[in-house]
């Protein structure tokens, strides 16, 4: 026992003492430097990690290309696990799935039959149950790879040989993108267009000193296969001019109207590498914590036909404000991180790469592709001439040829006695004795020498291109060409120019002009001016919104989406919200209670409604205020930029007076006021002094018994060539140049501006029509709208009673009219 003890004093074979801190820093940087080159960063030449490159090849040596049959993955699994990749089967299987997945891949390189995982996160079905064989686009990759293009190197076990890189003729590592995280480093490349990158490369080729703004004009962005919105192109640029920096991407969604005055949420499109199911669990759970109201079901409908997920909203929901929750609290918004990090000096090296980097390094491998392309086709060619060569010198001499191989006993001697008679080289003398007699024939020789000056063009040509860098270039063009035309398909991300921010309900709302009508009982919406059709004067016009027997029209206005609107009340009171915040509606619906959107007292009622767009300066412009006894105010618009939903007072009014209109002002603009006596009055805007918001008014107009201020408007510093256009109770109308208004003093009794009769009825409605406007709408008390060509009216002197305009059903009147 004692002799077989080891002794301590002695030392023991093949263990060295080191130092521990060198050790590990040594060992550590080799781990490092392998997970970098073998397995988790992609060659910048052909775009690929190891483990993509071997897959391709080992269904390259299988035959599986695009028109092959399919094979069992568990085969492909095998072959390049037995043969070149032996990190294991559930890895390799796990790529080969991602690059059949047309949500990951943007040109999926493998066609997959099975079920190879889906965008909700599902896993593939095992690789004995799935088929696979490569894509079409998988060709380009691997072509003229037998023609030694690339470098080859030994495999894991020294078996047999596997190549350092594809000669990929597309730049791979931006049409797929990558991601991959190695030590102390990771890479983050987005996919892109085909059509765009090849665009960007061949620029390049004729432009070599092309910046990244030039490249930007054929790569508008990342192109993902899940689609979506990208915003800022300051952010694209900063990325692809750096190789680093970050994007925000989105979802499409849009907002449409159901049945029944609902709305639902339609997603078409999520952001890549989202899990769809999880995004729509997350929603879920948001209106279950009640973090997002209003949603009343949400249904994933995507099927093989696309990605759909519908979300239904409660009755009264604002669509806008749950679509900016559903961004800011999911995934339907999500920010992407560039990192293009990729190994150059022939797959040695990580380098951080620009746009422009990447596209010259794909140039440079290319050039080398085909340089050897063409020496190998040299090579080959020079080999077949020097045999026909041979060929065509033995069929000139062909009788002592053949009498030189009789004469012989055996084929080495017939093979010796070839080259020392007829001087044929070793390999001439080999094709000789392998000729078939019909070659003797006369068209079999014509061949041979048809075939001899074609190969002798191919080899000028060939030798032509690897003198010519020009030559090369252009062969790279063509090629890119082709494939492009071949390959190419339309963008499926949307680029959004400005930048991301977090959106308002304002953000999601399409700017349009939109018709608001309000009825006296309080009923509101909005609705497109295209919904009324132009007719002719004196038509009846359409139902444009649904009122009750002792219900009518009070204000209608033309609006933008995007501008705020002014509600004055009879009580003096005003309101302020957004045209969005209105409900929409059809023409002939009512539209919904007001009160839901601003906080009316009782037998409050709205008479009027101020439009405010939103290029105002509110600080320059003062509001004119106007009572239906002929009072009036002017008070700064600032006072108005703050209006709490419960409202603020902006006139003090007389008892039995109502607040009825309200105008935006310039200093030096003209008032202009008509009665429904068919009086009316113009005066200067400095006639009324600035007054506070809560102050009562002044007089404006002197008024008869009986009679009240029915319509007024503003009449601009620069307005030129402008009409006051009329209507009364009836129907009747005119328009009058305002040239025959004089200037008055405020507070006179006016000037006649229409005849009134009983066959007219009382003027209901006047306004300012300016020289941009061509259409008008006029509306009655019940809800009929007629649509005309301002070109219709009659220019008419102002102690004239008008034209009929509208058709007015007995009980009916006018109530309100806009222009266009």
């Amino acid at each position: 026992m004692e002799s077989s003890k080891i002794s301590s004093n002695k030392p023991i074979n093949k263990i060295a003492e080191r130092d521990i801190a060198k050790e590990m820093q040594e060992s550590y940087l080799d781990y490092a430097m392998s997970v970098i080159v073998s397995r988790a960063l992609p060659d910048i030449r052909d775009g690929l990690k190891p483990v993509h490159r071997r897959i391709l090849y080992a269904m390259h040596e299988m035959g599986l290309t695009h028109s092959a049959k399919f094979k069992k993955c568990a085969t492909i699994v095998g072959d390049a696990l037995g043969k070149y990749h032996p990190h294991g089967d559930i890895a390799i299987y796990d790529t080969l799935a991602r690059m059949a997945q047309d949500f990951s891949f943007r040109y999926p390189l493998i066609d997959g039959q099975g079920n190879f995982g889906s965008i909700d996160g599902d896993s593939p079905a095992a690789y004995r149950y799935t088929e696979a064989r490569m894509a079409k686009i998988a060709d380009e990759l691997l072509s003229d790879i037998e023609k030694e293009v690339v470098d080859f190197k030994d495999n894991y076990d020294g078996t047999r040989k596997e190549p350092v890189v594809l000669p990929a003729r597309v730049p791979q590592l931006l049409l797929n993108g990558t991601l991959g995280i190695a030590v102390g480093m990771a890479t983050n490349i987005p996919p892109h267009n085909l059509g765009e990158v090849i665009d960007a490369t061949i620029y390049i080729l004729e432009h070599p000193k092309a910046t990244i703004e030039d490249l930007l004009q054929f790569v508008k962005g990342p192109d993902f296969p899940t689609g979506g919105l990208i915003f800022n192109e300051k952010d694209i640029y900063s990325a692809y001019a750096t190789g680093r920096g970050g994007i925000v991407t989105k979802g499409e969604a849009e907002i449409v109207e159901s049945s029944q005055d609902r709305y639902q949420i339609i997603i078409s499109s999520i952001p890549y590498q989202v899990n769809k199911s999880e995004m729509v669990s997350a929603m879920a759970t948001l209106v279950t914590d009640k973090k997002i109201e209003g949603i009343k079901d949400i249904r994933d409908e995507s099927d093989k036909d696309g990605l759909r997920i519908a979300i239904d909203l409660k009755r009264d929901a604002n669509p806008q404000k749950i679509l900016n929750n559903i961004y800011k609290h999911t995934d339907l918004e999500k920010a992407y991180h560039f990192n293009m990090l990729a190994l150059v000096e022939e797959g040695t090296q990580p380098k951080t790469l620009s746009l422009k980097d990447i596209l010259e390094q794909f140039i440079i491998f290319r050039k080398q592709v085909i340089e050897r392309r063409a020496k190998f086709d040299l090579k080959i060619t020079e080999a077949r001439v020097h045999i026909l060569e041979g060929l065509k010198k033995a069929l000139d001499n062909i009788d002592k040829i053949i009498k030189t191989i009789k004469s012989s006993p055996d084929k080495e001697v017939a093979h010796t006695r070839l080259i020392k008679l007829f001087r044929f080289s070793d390999k001439q003398a080999e094709a000789i004795l392998e000729m078939k007699l019909q070659a003797l024939a006369g068209l079999e020789r014509q061949k041979i020498t048809d075939e001899l000056k074609e190969k002798m063009a191919i080899i000028r040509d060939l030798r032509a291109l690897l003198k010519d860098p020009k030559k090369v270039i252009q062969v790279i063009k063509d090629e890119l060409s082709a494939i492009k035309k071949k390959h190419a398909d339309e963008r499926k991300t949307k680029i959004v120019k400005r930048a991301a921010k977090e959106l308002s309900a304002e953000d999601l709302v399409i700017e349009e002009d939109v018709a608001i009508v309000l009825t006296r009982s309080g009923y509101v919406k909005r609705s497109s001016p295209s919904v009324y059709r132009v007719q002719h004067r004196g038509g009846k016009g359409v139902i444009d919104i649904s009122t009750k027997e002792e219900d009518f029209v009070s204000a209608f206005v033309i609006a933008n989406t995007h501008d705020d609107i002014l509600l004055f009340t009879d009580k003096g009171k005003a309101f302020k919200i957004k045209v969005y915040e209105l409900p929409e509606g059809k023409r002939a619906t009512k539209g919904k209670p007001i009160i839901n959107f601003i906080s009316l007292n009782t037998e409050e009622k709205v008479t009027s409604i101020l439009v405010l767009p939103k290029k105002l300066k509110k600080e320059e412009a003062s509001l004119i205020l106007l009572t239906k006894n002929g009072m009036i105010k002017k008070v700064s618009a600032s006072h108005f930029e703050d209006v709490r939903r419960s409202g603020i007072l902006a006139l003090r009014l007389a008892k039995g007076d109502e607040l009825n209109w309200g105008h935006l002002a310039a200093k030096g603009d003209h008032i202009i006021l008509a009665t429904s006596k068919g009086q009316s009055i113009r005066f200067k805007e400095s006639d009324i002094r600035v007054m506070g918001r809560t102050a009562g008014g002044v007089k404006a107009m002197r008024l008869k018994k009986g009679d009240e201020i029915i319509g007024s408007d503003i009449i601009g510093v620069q307005d030129k060539n402008l009409s006051l256009l009329t209507m009364s109770k009836n129907g009747y109308g005119k328009k009058t140049n305002l040239k025959s208004y004089r200037l008055q003093k405020r507070a006179g009794a006016g000037i006649k501006t229409s005849k009134v009769t009983e066959k007219t009825g009382v003027l209901t409605s006047a306004r300012v029509l300016r020289p941009e406007s061509e259409e008008m709408i006029v509306i009655s008390q019940k809800g009929q709208a007629i649509k005309l060509a301002i070109s219709e009216i009659p220019d008419l002197g102002r102690q004239t009673q008008g034209v009929r305009i509208m058709n007015v059903s007995p009980g009916d009147s006018i109530a309100s009219l806009t222009c266009l």
